[in-house]
């Protein structure tokens, strides 16, 4: 029988406090017979003890107690001597379910009152607007004398992200495209071409959730290398760890953010990415490098130290240069970049891509045609023209990000100066340490009072990063400004 942590139940009953009749111990006990009933807790999974979930939760013990007593007068519970309480299913069938990374996007997110830090998505530039605005029924031309199914993609996008790679000094044919539906189809299908289940892949720890979510649901055995800071050893993304984890057996894939990293913002140095093309390069390991939040580079000095200090100086980047890919200089049959238009111009443009050898696209295109057939044409027409518009859109968004950026230390150093971050180098969100809480407990506290928060552990994947939460910054700091003092009073009710 399978336990299920109380790290992942707690993301999976994000909101459950604040929905529903009765009392606290009901709304609890309701809340988890829906996971069952929905299978998004397995069937026959051991729940976490309740002096265990209580804590998590935030929540006194009697309410955990109340809660499956509740359940087990119900059916829904049984109590397995020697293991727990084991939640019983509905029959649904058995599967990997994601840990409530959608509420980010949920309507229950967004009711009156709620402050949302949930997400860090951007709103939509106005050049969005404008390139539908001006397409019109010449541009789909020739495309309407076909069946409009293009698995690949649209021609004129593949060459488009192509010469996008050659404009950015990486030899790039439009044969080594495949358009997807945004980054994340794309890392789903990385993950369901080249991995089995069972298989090791390394990652950095934290991490992007939705890769962790995609591979996970593969099944993939996740090793973690490195920590949340800029550079090497026991404070970043770590090439010596993967050496000495390699010595041990060859992981399946690796993969990296290695510009702008999500959450923590921080992209690694010269000196960083030379040092992982050369582990990558010695132990001929196949890389996965999304770069999906890589134009979202402040292009400014960046990664300073705890608080928003500022380090040793960086070389400022243009504000309308494109990001070069650290996989760049490996063999093209061994790596697969990962990149997307939504991050900069609009969630709602679903166009991503993966970027590899002509073999590696047509076995993603493959399983990509079994899911949707192929992504929107129009949708593509559109990126078309938005690719004609990057440098203009880059130093947009660099320059609000900044002042964002800015707005948003300056007011937890007024607010909250004993909590601790590191100055982002691009991205839309701080990744900040709360000294003595468990930011888990937090969360929960923290909904059932009017803020939707991430706590740390999601984005790792063994559930570090208990005292971290990523607070959003890109759409202002009216909402992180509301929020703060809720936060800091459930700070104080936990600890770490």
């Amino acid at each position: 029988m399978a336990r299920i942590a109380s790290t992942r139940l707690s993301r999976l009953l994000t909101g459950w406090s604040s929905e529903g009749p009765g009392p606290l111990p009901r709304r609890l006990a309701d809340a988890l017979r829906e996971l069952a009933e929905r299978g998004d807790v397995v069937g026959g999974s051991i729940l976490p003890s309740q002096r265990e979930l209580a804590l998590v939760l935030g929540v006194s013990r009697s309410t955990v107690t109340a809660a499956y007593g509740l359940l087990e007068s119900e059916g829904w519970l049984e109590s397995v001597r020697g293991s727990g309480s084991r939640l019983r299913g509905s029959g649904a069938l058995d599967g990997y379910v994601s840990e409530g990374r959608l509420v980010s996007f949920d309507a229950r997110s967004r009711t009156a009152g709620t402050a949302d830090l949930s997400s860090g998505a951007l709103p939509g530039l106005g050049a969005v607007g404008e390139a539908v605005d001006a397409l019109s029924g010449g541009d789909l031309g020739a495309l309407l004398g076909d069946d409009g199914y293009h698995p690949y993609g649209i021609p004129a996008l593949r060459e488009g992200i192509a010469a996008y790679y050659r404009a950015a000094g990486v030899p790039t044919e439009a044969g080594q495209v495949l358009v997807t539906s945004g980054s994340q189809q794309a890392v789903w299908l990385v993950a369901q071409a080249l991995v089995e289940p069972g298989d090791t892949v390394v990652v950095e720890n934290p991490t992007y959730r939705g890769a962790l979510e995609a591979l996970r649901a593969r099944g993939a055995r996740l090793v973690p290398v490195g920590g949340d800071g800029p550079g090497g050893g026991a404070d970043g993304a770590d090439p010596a760890a993967l050496r000495r984890l390699c010595a041990h057996g060859r992981p399946r894939l690796v993969y990296l953010q290695p510009t702008v990293h999500n959450p923590t913002g921080r992209s690694l140095d010269g000196a960083a990415r030379r040092e992982w093309q050369r582990v990558l390069t010695d132990l001929e390991l196949f890389a996965v490098e999304d770069t999906a939040c890589a134009e979202l580079a402040l292009g400014d000095e960046g990664d300073g130290g705890p608080g928003g200090s500022v380090g040793g100086p960086r070389t400022a980047s243009r504000d309308d240069a494109a990001p070069v890919p650290l996989v760049a200089e490996l063999p093209m049959g061994s790596t697969v970049t990962v990149g997307t238009l939504s991050k900069l111009f609009w969630g709602g443009l679903r166009v991503g891509w993966v970027r590899s050898s002509p073999q590696v696209v047509s076995r993603l295109a493959k399983i990509k045609t079994s899911v949707d057939l192929s992504c929107s044409v129009v949708d593509q027409l559109v990126a078309v023209r938005l690719l004609d518009r990057l440098p203009e859109a880059r130093a947009r968004r660099r320059a609000e990000l900044r002042g964002q950026r800015d707005a948003a230390e300056a007011l937890l150093r007024a607010t909250a100066p004993h909590w601790e971050w590191t100055r982002p180098a691009g991205g839309p969100a701080l990744w900040v340490r709360v000294p003595g809480s468990d930011t888990e407990a937090l969360a929960q506290l923290a909904r059932r009072h009017g803020v939707s928060v991430v706590p740390g552990s999601a984005f790792s994947p063994v559930d570090g990063f208990r005292d971290r939460l990523r607070l959003p910054y890109a759409h202002g700091t009216d909402a992180l400004a509301a929020a703060v003092p809720t936060l800091l009073e459930c700070a104080a009710r936990t600890v770490g």
